[in-house]
Formats: structure tokens, C-alpha cells, sequence
């Protein structure tokens, strides 16, 4: 059985790899860290598009940390450019509502913490993880400028956990 699981998972890398959808953009990835959890975890195999042109709230979004652009993240897309972004006690509001997040889970957000309201730049994002205890993201480091990001998810095709 954990040979037909790997012999998949080849097949599914190589059938990727040399596949159209390679020259479409699509490529696989290995997730490492646990900042999305429970929506993607650590080991988990995905499929992410280079070749995206618009970009939504709640997109998982593959970028170059702006600050160490060797390291890559994978965060999802919380606040739109021009659009005002607020955490209460670890709820986050977006232009004054409160945003609906049900790939949060309340067990990973446990530290309720406040962020005054701050407007995304244009031609920026505001990006968090799913796991909100366990996630360096734009509540530490500000808003994601466009340009760092390469990638934006498309689906799990190997679950690790």
C-alpha cells in the first residue's frame, strides 16, 4: 500500500513536471511550516499557478518574503488594496465588518491579540496565515506588495497529515 502511495506521487510529480500544465504555469510544491494550518499542513503537496492575473480575498498566495527574498511564504490574501484592516482581540475587520473566516480554526487563535486599523497601499495586500498563533505574517512586517508574489494556490494533491 505505501508503495502504490509512492509510485502516485511519482507519477503525479512526473505527469506534472512534463505535463501542459507546466507550460501553463502550474507546478507542484511541498508545504514546510505549519502557518496554514488547518487548511494546509506541513508536508502537504500542492499544485500552485504562476500564471494568475487577478487576485481575492481569501486566496492562498505564494510569495518571496520581502524582507529575505530567498525564503518563500504561503499566506492567504485578507485585505485588498485601499481596503482598511483592523484586529480586536483577534478578530479581524475589514473597512469596519467583521471578516468571516471559517478556515480559522479558534484552537490556532488563542492569543486574541488588537492591531490598530491600517489602509493596504495600492498594489498591495494584506496577507495572514490560517494559523494565526503560529504565523509571521503582515500583522509584524505590514502590507505584501504585489511584486513579491509568484504563485497562487490551486489545490492539495497530497495530504500529509
Amino acid at each position: 500500500m505505501k508503495l502504490d502511495l509512492c509510485i502516485l506521487c511519482f507519477l503525479v510529480l512526473f505527469v506534472a513536471e512534463c505535463s501542459p500544465l507546466r507550460q501553463a504555469g502550474v507546478q507542484p510544491v511541498k508545504v514546510e511550516g505549519i502557518a496554514m494550518k488547518p487548511s494546509l499542513n506541513d508536508g502537504d503537496r500542492i499544485f500552485f499557478n504562476r500564471s494568475f492575473e487577478k487576485l481575492e480575498r481569501g486566496d492562498i498566495v505564494l510569495f518571496h518574503y520581502p524582507f529575505d527574498q530567498s525564503k518563500s511564504y504561503i499566506k492567504r490574501i485578507i485585505g485588498l488594496p485601499d481596503e482598511r484592516v483592523e484586529i480586536r482581540e483577534g478578530k479581524v475587520l475589514v473597512n469596519g465588518k467583521d471578516l468571516e473566516e471559517a478556515y480559522v480554526d479558534p484552537r490556532n487563535n488563542q492569543s486574541l491579540r488588537s492591531q490598530k486599523e491600517i489602509v493596504v497601499p495600492p498594489d498591495s495586500f494584506y496577507v495572514m496565515g490560517d494559523n494565526r498563533d503560529n504565523s509571521n505574517d503582515s500583522r509584524f512586517w505590514g502590507a505584501l506588495p504585489r511584486k513579491f508574489i509568484y504563485g497562487k494556490f490551486v489545490s492539495k494533491y497530497y495530504a500529509a497529515e
